[in-house]
């Protein structure tokens, strides 16, 4: 029997399709999304969650006219599909194949190019106002998750909606999760709008009834009905947060009903406001093995298909994630000041062993970045020990409250970044290159990272121990260097360095995951140059080791730094000025990562391409010795 989905390559494809065929569509691209991303990884249970509602949208829209703006990128799966990228849809998330979220560069039809949560409200009205401005009659849709609808952007954005009501619809798609189950009050409304559908039945049975009255008596009615709307809203549903920010809320429906979705988005394409469809769905519809462990399938690398299992590699080492996780569970044992926060991602951070070790500890604030600093500099000045766990590339949406807070109040907050460095297959939205570079700037704040799991966890400790203010650790994603962590945590000294050998003429400074190559790097330097050069595992970029470090540069002609970090505003350019201060004349290299966005691969595949392993560092020594 031949698949719809054979023939279908661009949005066009689907106009005269019927429903039945519409429904055996959507399970046809449920299944290629399960075979590829089996081999790919990928974001597997939104996109599953959402293939009806981005079907309807592309039946009743006519993108790229119209605009289709989508929250985050992880539902986008079937758009991608629909838009003429089904054949390279078996390249997702894969070196040289099409990005994993939404992204203006690659096609047309996305409107958007994202990666964080909750930007999409804000840039749909700005282009719906834009349209408005150029007398124009495009659609802009927002698809947003209910996740992003925990993060305030989300909330301006409504604010200035309720101010300018332009004509734009928002699609809320609404499956109680966000990367783990969503939590606090925007999660508990939307649940009691789910669970009191009467609201909308009543509101629609009102004003049928008062229509079918006489003229003069149905216009009167209708102005009271007007003054009582509030009333009858209160006392099913305590406020209709949407419609008091003048946005139509329709809903909720299910948003796996093709038919209902089809109908209420004819019916609302022509609205003149800002309208919010709300959809329920289930995250991983239609794969069981999603459907009951939706936050494992959230965003993982290759599965069976036929099982379900992700642990595919049965011999891998730990990863510093686990590492991190499970040595603050140890150590907070005994420190009942400790608690830890994180914005959404107790399972992405680690944080999930805490979380289940001293649950009333334990602090998952939404997707809600720039709170969870603020949240903790409060408990912070409270006298608690806040660990404020958020992914390298998120803590950069809360710059400010770290350094108008946190670093400016000197509170005692320790930040652990997860996913430093390059992370391989999300692509550039999602790689930790900068925060070496936006942490420096900061006064106050220290700044460490480890070269593998043994110095993690002694830097969790120091972390921990730290009472002079800010404090920040980062680490990179995935395995971890396989080490014997199994004994006591060994002590570290505040910005002390550790000279990993000593040697002549070339001195390299590393830090974090660029150690362990500069170490391999110094070893083919020997073979083939018969000399050993110094290596140096930095540790801590604030505060730096001087003391140390100015005596090794004067006695190396050649230095070496070495950062997965871009070189503007890193390591390398620190030391640079370091030996222009103190007028020392050396021939100076610095590995990093140039001025551009890092694209996405594993992360072997990049740091190959950007020079960051033992290869890269020995070729770019090898061409000043020769």
């Amino acid at each position: 029997m031949k698949k719809i989905l054979d023939s279908v390559n661009m949005p066009k494809d689907i106009k005269d399709l019927k429903t039945v065929d519409l429904k055996q569509l959507a399970q046809e691209i449920r299944d290629y999304i399960i075979d590829v991303t089996s081999r790919t990884g990928g974001h597997v249970a939104p996109s599953l969650g959402a293939v009806e509602i981005m079907i309807a949208l592309h039946y009743v829209f006519d993108t790229p006219r119209d605009k289709f703006v989508i929250d985050v990128g992880h539902q986008a799966y079937t758009h991608k599909i629909l838009t003429g990228r089904k054949d390279a849809f078996k390249k997702i998330r894969t070196y040289k194949g099409i990005s994993g979220f939404n992204n203006i560069f690659e096609s047309e039809h996305d409107s958007l190019t994202v990666g964080h949560a909750a930007t999409s409200m804000s840039a749909a009205l700005g282009m719906a106002v834009a349209r408005d401005l150029k007398g124009d009659d495009f659609n802009v849709i927002n698809v947003i998750g209910d996740g992003s609808m925990t993060n305030g952007m989300v909330y301006e954005a409504m604010n200035n909606i309720a101010h300018l009501k332009t004509r734009m619809i928002i699609v809320l798609n609404d499956n109680k999760m966000s990367i783990s189950a969503n939590v606090g009050g925007i999660s508990q409304y939307l649940n009691k709008i789910e669970t009191t559908p009467v609201y909308t039945t009543l509101k629609k049975e009102m004003w049928e009834f008062l229509g079918i009255l006489p003229t003069k008596m149905s216009i009167r009615s209708r102005d009271l009905a007007r003054r009582i709307k509030e009333s009858m809203k209160n006392f099913v549903i305590p406020t209709i947060l949407f419609e008091e920010f003048g946005i139509r809320y329709i809903g909720p429906i299910d948003g796996h009903n093709l038919h209902d979705l089809i109908s209420t988005l004819k019916a609302i394409k022509s609205y003149n406001g800002p309208t919010l469809i709300h959809t329920i769905t289930k995250k991983g519809k239609g794969y069981h093995y999603a459907e009951n462990d939706p936050t494992k399938f959230h965003g993982l690398g290759k599965f069976c298909a036929d099982t379900g299992k992700t642990d595919i590699n049965p011999n891998s080492k730990i990863k510093y994630t686990k590492v991190f996780g499970e040595t603050l569970v140890e150590l907070a044992k005994s420190r009942k000041e400790v608690v830890a926060v994180t914005a959404a991602m107790p399972d992405g951070t680690g944080l999930s062993y805490f979380k289940d070790a001293y649950p009333e500890r334990f602090f998952d604030v939404g997707i809600a970045e720039g709170h969870a600093v603020e949240f903790s500099v409060g408990m912070a000045l409270e006298g608690l020990k806040p660990v404020c766990a958020i992914y390298s590339t998120f803590l950069q949406r809360s710059y400010d409250q770290l350094i108008q807070d946190a670093a400016l109040m000197k509170q005692n907050v320790f930040f652990v970044l997860d996913r430093a460095g390059i992370v391989g297959e999300d692509g550039p939205t999602h790689h930790g290159v900068f925060d070496l570079s936006y942490l420096r700037t900061v006064p106050s704040l220290v700044i460490m990272a480890p070269k593998d799991e043994d110095e993690l966890r002694s830097m969790i400790k120091f972390g921990l121990d730290y009472k002079d203010g800010p404090i920040a650790v980062r680490y990179p994603r995935g395995e971890a260097m396989g080490l014997d962590i199994s004994g006591p945590i060994k002590d570290i000294e505040l910005g002390k360095s550790n000279i990993i050998s000593k040697g002549e003429k070339v001195l390299i400074l590393a830090i974090g995951t660029e150690v362990n190559p500069s170490i391999k790097a110094a070893t083919m330097i020997k073979k083939e140059f018969k000399f050993t050069p110094t290596v140096v595992d930095v540790r801590f970029l604030k505060p730096f080791d001087k003391e140390t470090i100015i005596p090794l540069i004067k006695k190396h002609q050649i230095i070496v730094t070495a950062e997965e970090n871009v070189l503007s505003g890193g390591m390398g350019e620190f030391i640079n000025t370091l030996i222009v201060d103190n007028n020392l004349k050396k021939r100076t290299i610095n590995i990093g990562i140039k001025d551009v966005f890092v694209e996405m691969g594993s992360q072997k595949q990049l740091r190959k391409d950007h020079e960051l392993d033992k290869k890269g560092i020995y070729k770019a020594i090898k061409e000043v010795l020769d």
